[in-house]
């Protein structure tokens, strides 16, 4: 009974010309909010944005370049990366992230990453390191 129904369905959606919709279209999009990214830059706006990271007359080199490029939404994070956390005041700032994510430092950058499969959902740029 289940069967015809669903190939009476199926039917009609290809007669009319619709398309079944396709699960693999149903995601979720996890990134910073305005709110997250307003108080993040504001923090390091208030905040000496070099502090902990060697100040004085050492230079930020970044990461070498094949490595940088992977550093992106929707890809993980290269094995073995340095990364750090967000400063205390900072995380008692920003609400708590979503269930199963993290805020980390790397490179410069704030990423907001899955902590089970360690990919990355969002970046925000030159703001901890200008």
């Amino acid at each position: 009974m289940k069967r015809t129904i669903f190939s009476i369905l199926a039917t009609m959606f290809v007669l009319l010309g619709a398309q079944l919709p396709a699960v693999a279209d149903v995601g979720i999009s996890v990134e910073f909010s305005d709110e997250e990214v307003r108080i993040i830059g504001a923090w390091y706006e208030e905040h000496d944005s070099r502090a902990g990271h060697g100040g004085g007359k050492s230079k930020h080199k970044g990461l070498p370049p094949g490595i940088a490029k992977n550093l992106a939404r929707g890809k993980p994070l290269p094995p073995g990366i340095a990364k750090q956390r967000l400063p205390d005041g900072l995380l008692h700032a920003l609400p708590s992230p979503p269930r199963g994510y993290e805020r980390i430092i790397v490179d410069g950058k704030v990423l907001l990453v899955e902590i089970a499969t360690q990919v990355i959902h969002d970046i925000l740029t030159d703001i901890v390191l200008r």
